[in-house]
């Protein structure tokens, strides 16, 4: 940050001789002559270089990759670099008739255009103990809170995806016996458990159910530590945050500091077919505490998955649990539900919840808003699973469209934060794609490449390919695909949606 801060002062201390040079020869504005001069040549007054702390700024608010800030960071400083050799040449080439003279005036101007920086420099210094204080004193709210409610049975929940459709399914299930209080929206840092606490949790709470998210290793300790959850559940290990994390064995790591953090008279359920788990488990695992193994393909598994079953409207499948077996129905749609489910109804046994009354509250479980959620839109049935795209939520989503009896479309803008690994995930996410599409719209012709090579690699006619910049522009190819096709139902899977830092511009 000092590096930054040192060569945008050097950078303006440059644009500044530039402007009062320009100021001085008219004559100070008098007669506002400096302001129409700048109307005058805008184009030499105003150079995007000088914006870019603001973006920063907006970069900080958008991501909490540290990679990518970094990158950003580093961009910025070499952008900041270029431009002062920029501005050295241009003084070095200006032959003008007046020279700048550095008068008691200019001096002056400057002093107090470096004295506002420093204190805006100053106010950011002042700040930064003043957002600590605060930032501890609602902690140690939330502390003395949690330690009033002796009765409270902490649940944290992560995994690489899946974590909030598992929060929700674990409330929903649990509050056929317990008063549950699940983190709300996507709030899973350290700053959303303490606004769930002091904001939300009332004292006839009896679960806090708290989802736990990481960018980087020592994080959901830090929550553990804060919160410390007696009860576990680790949805599955893949590869989200990988640019970050840099292997798929440090992002296990990670989330098994939850497992790690648990209060060893406590328990935890862990997916059977998950070799990541199983091996962390095998090698690794101090923790003594309970385990509870869930899986589909693993008949070992202490709750295991059958018979599973979608269409449309939903899932059934059987749950073999201590040689009984349970039928299960559900609106929700994903093999990746049936592991949600699975993981809610083994915590819940352990919580002493009748597994048939468990059964009946799934069947009214809702769909998470953006989470394969199936809405109707004109004629055409929507598959959105808008709100992010990971290898294995991906896989998921273009199974369930598998299953659909009609006309499938495909509609996505790729995936991101994958690391070095990106390039043939999305290109292994287009073969997947080739294998159960009828059709494909791809949102950026610089992302999709890769995507779109891969769905070329087994066959796929390039004409039924569309290449879009706007998911917006969507919508109208989609009702022309469902008059070409009208003696078909069009299924529309909306598989990610990226921000608009990421737009590529208008569409060809």
């Amino acid at each position: 940050m000092y590096i930054y801060i040192f060569v945008y002062l050097v950078y303006i201390f440059y644009k500044s001789r530039t402007a009062l040079y320009m100021l001085q020869q008219n004559l100070y504005n008098e007669n506002n002559r400096y302001l129409r001069w700048i109307c005058r040549n805008k184009g030499r007054v105003f150079n995007p270089v000088d914006f870019l702390p603001f973006l920063l700024v907006v970069f900080l608010f958008l991501t909490k990759d540290s990679f990518a800030l970094e990158i950003i960071f580093w961009s910025i400083i070499f952008i900041y670099v270029l431009g002062l050799y920029d501005e050295y040449k241009k003084n070095l080439d200006n032959q003008n008739k007046i020279k700048f003279n550095i008068t008691s005036r200019v001096k002056r101007l400057y002093l107090t255009e470096f004295a506002i920086i420093g204190i805006l420099l100053v106010s950011l210094v002042i700040n930064k103990p003043i957002e600590k204080l605060v930032y501890l004193y609602y902690f140690n709210k939330a502390k003395k809170k949690l330690s009033s409610m002796n009765r409270l049975k902490v649940v944290g929940i992560t995994g690489s995806y899946g974590k909030t459709s598992s929060k929700n399914i674990l409330s929903h299930i649990l509050s056929c016996k317990y008063i549950t209080r699940p983190t709300p929206r996507n709030l899973n840092t350290p700053y959303g458990l303490m606004i769930t606490i002091n904001n939300h949790l009332d004292k006839f709470d009896e679960i806090l159910i708290a989802e736990m998210g990481a960018y980087v290793n020592g994080e959901i300790k830090n929550m553990c530590d804060f919160v410390k959850p007696k009860y576990g559940i680790l949805t599955v290990i893949g590869e989200a945050h990988l640019e970050t994390f840099k292997s798929k064995e440090n992002i296990c790591r990670a989330k098994f500091e939850l497992i790690e953090s648990l209060d060893p008279t406590g328990a935890c359920v862990l997916n059977l077919d998950d070799s990541y788990q199983v091996n962390y488990v095998k090698n690794e695992l101090k923790n003594k505490v309970k385990i509870i193994w869930i899986g589909i393909d693993n008949p070992e598994s202490d709750f295991n998955a059958i018979n599973i079953k979608s269409n449309k409207y939903g899932m059934n499948f059987d749950i073999l649990h201590d040689k009984e077996k349970y039928h299960v129905e559900t609106k929700l749609l994903g093999v990746h539900n049936v592991y949600n489910i699975l993981a809610s109804i083994a915590l819940g046994s352990y919580l002493k919840v009748p597994i048939n009354n468990m059964i009946n509250k799934v069947k009214s479980i809702m769909p998470v808003e953006h989470r394969l959620e199936i809405k109707k839109m004109n004629n055409i049935t929507m598959i959105d699973d808008a709100y992010n795209s990971n290898p294995i939520g991906a896989h998921n989503a273009l199974e369930v469209l598998k299953m659909m009896d009609g006309y499938k479309v495909v509609v996505t803008p790729g995936m991101i934060e994958l690391g070095t690994s990106e390039k043939k995930l999305n290109y292994e996410f287009g073969e997947n794609i080739a294998m159960v599409a009828d059709y494909v719209v791809l949102i950026g012709e610089k992302r999709c490449e890769d995507i779109k090579k891969g769905i070329l690699s087994k066959g796929f006619d390039e004409k039924k390919i569309l290449i879009l910049n706007r998911v917006v522009d969507v919508y109208p190819e989609l009702e022309k695909l469902k008059k070409e096709h009208s003696e078909l139902e069009l299924y529309a899977l909306f598989e990610n949606d990226l921000p608009d830092i990421y737009s590529e511009g208008g569409n060809k």
